[in-house]
């Protein structure tokens, strides 16, 4: 179709069959073929004919600008490719907040180098606000951050919603009743991610609107480590469900105790970018392509 879209443009531009038909270097009887097939896939009438001339329906004049667009957005995208082969070796500048550099961005990279081995990722980190102010300021291209981003210099777009989950050393957390609920949490010996971060501010807040008051032992700013010490401090953590795999999981002889009130805490991990025109094609690529990773069934 998209072939017979072109030729449908160059017709109406050329506001005749034998003009156009010396454009394309078509004879006219596959022009009109063309034409008709258009017609036909699409299941409209493209063109009423009035005397010797062709005058545009309705439905021919949006088609006729749907096509324009189509090719407008294909002669930028081949701008763009052109420009990122020629730039040679490709680099990106992620800014990651302090729970995406540990949850999301090793998978990413991993993605990302898998598909382009000489893209050269440079990675800053920094807490959620530290980031917003670098891709502001065009010191990082793009930012991951465990949020949404109102602001109005920047692009956000949504990636993913996660939620918290309990994590606690197997056999070590012995129920009295049946399924844990959240006012299990009161009293619990916990490990804790490290204050200021959008992480730990929805940790605390979920504290607070269920009137909760843990024992915490520990505050790290490192999730691996808070992993190890649970069976030595004897503690159960809250972590980011993105973060946990099998693996770890399994070599540090964890569980995690499912508690509906957590799935809720639900929290949007998004990327944020300056303004579309200021971005370098390849730039722009690389949004496109983590956007899409995203989409796919993880």
């Amino acid at each position: 179709m998209l072939d017979e879209l072109h030729v449908f443009a160059i017709v109406v531009e050329q506001s005749s069959m034998n003009k156009a038909s010396a454009k394309l270097n078509l004879s006219q009887p596959a022009l009109s073929r063309k034409i008709a097939k258009l017609e036909e896939e699409l299941g409209v009438v493209l063109f009423r004919r009035i005397g010797k001339r062709l005058e545009l329906t309705r439905i021919g004049q949006l088609t006729y600008d749907y096509a324009v667009e189509l090719r407008q957005r294909h002669l930028r995208y081949l701008q763009m490719l052109a420009d990122y082969n020629s730039a040679g070796r490709s680099a990106l500048t992620i800014g990651a907040s302090l729970t995406t550099l540990q949850t999301t961005l090793p998978d990413l990279i991993q993605a990302l180098t898998a598909t382009s081995p000489e893209l050269d990722i440079k990675a800053i980190t920094g807490k959620t606000h530290e980031i917003v102010t670098l891709v502001r300021d065009r010191k990082a291209d793009i930012g991951i951050v465990a949020s949404r981003i109102d602001d109005p210099a920047l692009h956000c777009i949504p990636l993913f919603d996660d939620h918290l989950v309990l994590v606690m050393p197997r056999n070590q957390f012995v129920m009295d009743k049946g399924q844990p609920v959240i006012g299990d949490l009161n009293g619990l010996p916990m490990i804790l991610f490290s204050k200021g971060t959008w992480y730990r501010i929805l940790t605390d807040e979920l504290f607070e609107r269920f009137l909760l008051r843990p024992d915490v032992r520990m505050e790290i700013d490192s999730f691996e480590a808070i992993l190890r010490l649970l069976h030595t401090c004897r503690a159960g953590t809250l972590l980011p469900k993105s973060y946990l795999r099998p693996e770890l999981l399994s070599d540090n002889d964890l569980i995690v105790i499912p508690i509906r009130e957590l799935e809720e805490s639900k929290r949007t991990t998004s990327l944020i970018h300056a303004e579309e025109e200021s971005l370098s094609p390849a730039v722009r690529l690389w949004i496109d392509h983590i956007t899409s990773h995203f989409k796919r069934p993880q």
